[in-house]
């Protein structure tokens, strides 16, 4: 081997090390760079539900009916929900139901219609006291009585169904106390009535 390439050769293996390094730390940053994104994107969980209620209040008429149901809640703190003033304290009316009139919609041209006729109140978490669930018999088309039925769902951690009723309002109008119930302050439905409270504020 001559001077000049024993020289070269002593030059390459001396900065061997250096290069090691740098692709070590390269190698390093690249796998630290790749961690953080898989805990930035995290595997998503299938098939789990996060409900945003302690409690839902479905109330339903039959399908297909132009009749118009509304639903007034009071909480135990005199709280008023109904379809003018949809949410107060933690009690929500998510689905306001006008019988017919807000169930169509139209994709690509081609008017569906969605039979089913239904309000829906959440209580977004415990607050001890007395509910009072009441329906509203707005406004009819058949001038027939009406049958509504009412459930009420404690959703955590289990759902748990605490109260399946009917209530039937006789014509326009009418108004009637389809549930009372109260929270304790665990999370327990009690003292399930049907006292009659009016809690319509206009004619």
């Amino acid at each position: 081997m001559s001077i000049f390439g024993a020289s070269n050769f002593r030059r390459r293996a001396a900065s061997d090390p250096f290069t090691d390094l740098l692709f070590n730390a390269l190698l390093g940053f690249t796998f630290l760079f790749l961690i953080a994104i898989m805990f930035m994107n995290p595997v998503s969980k299938k098939g789990i539900i996060d409900p945003k209620a302690e409690y839902i209040i479905t109330i339903g008429w039959a399908d297909h009916s132009t009749d118009d149901v509304d639903t007034w809640v009071e909480d135990p703190n005199g709280n008023l929900i109904w379809f003018r003033n949809r949410e107060a304290g933690l009690v929500h009316l998510d689905r306001d139901d006008r019988g017919q009139i807000n169930d169509t919609i139209n994709v690509n041209g081609v008017e569906i219609q969605n039979p089913l006729n239904q309000e829906v109140v959440t209580i977004r978490g415990i607050v001890p006291g007395e509910y009072i669930v009441n329906v509203h018999y707005y406004a009819t088309e058949t001038q027939l009585p009406l049958k509504v039925t009412v459930k009420v769902a404690k959703v955590n951690p289990a759902l748990e169904i605490v109260y399946y009723g009917d209530t039937l309002l006789q014509s326009k109008g009418d108004e009637k106390t389809a549930v009372r119930f109260v929270i304790d302050p665990s999370g327990q439905v009690t003292h399930i009535s049907h006292i009659n409270k009016s809690l319509v504020v206009f004619g």
